[in-house]
């Protein structure tokens, strides 16, 4: 009997280490995982940034058309350019987007300055100019023009067409 309750409250090393079993993660182990995140955020991340900075050049194109249509449309209804020129440009030449922080500024001009009194002819130019210091001001200058035609001017490289040729 005293043998048996003496191995009852005597410890053994090797039995307790053969009864247990290892549970968790080693920190080799995690430092591996943390590497592999490390890794795949370094590859993901510019290319997110691509993708939103793309998004915003869309959508302020978007909204460049949308300006358009509302000169012609405002056109059809006053009978000229001339009539509408002065409430355009206060309309619409403003930052945008008009919610947020802004990222372009928009202009409206003739394409020729040919009345002297810089009022809107029938062959105008839409202009969004990233402004400095956001996301976007090194994306380029972006214009529409009267004939549907949109550019995308990056120093000196212009990019142009009716397509998306100025989204590359």
């Amino acid at each position: 009997m005293r043998s048996n309750a003496y191995k009852l409250f005597t410890t053994d090393p090797d039995s307790h280490s053969k009864s247990k079993s290892q549970h968790g993660f080693t920190l080799i182990e995690m430092m591996i995982v943390v590497a592999i995140i490390g890794v795949l955020a370094a590859i993901a991340y510019p290319s997110y940034q691509r993708y939103v900075i793309k998004t915003k050049r869309v959508d302020m194109m978007t909204e460049m058309q949308n300006i358009a249509s509302e000169i012609e449309s405002r056109k059809l209804a006053q009978g000229s350019y001339r009539a509408i020129s002065a409430q355009i440009k206060a309309d619409f030449a403003t930052a945008y987007p008009q919610q947020g922080t802004a990222l372009y500024d928009v202009s409206i001009e003739p394409t020729t300055l040919t009345p002297p009194d810089n009022t809107l002819t029938n062959k105008w130019v839409i202009t969004a100019t990233p402004k400095s210091g956001t996301q976007m001001a090194s994306d380029g200058v972006l214009s529409l023009n009267y004939q549907n035609i949109k550019c995308r001017t990056i120093g000196t490289e212009k990019k142009c067409g009716t397509g998306s040729e100025w989204n590359d």
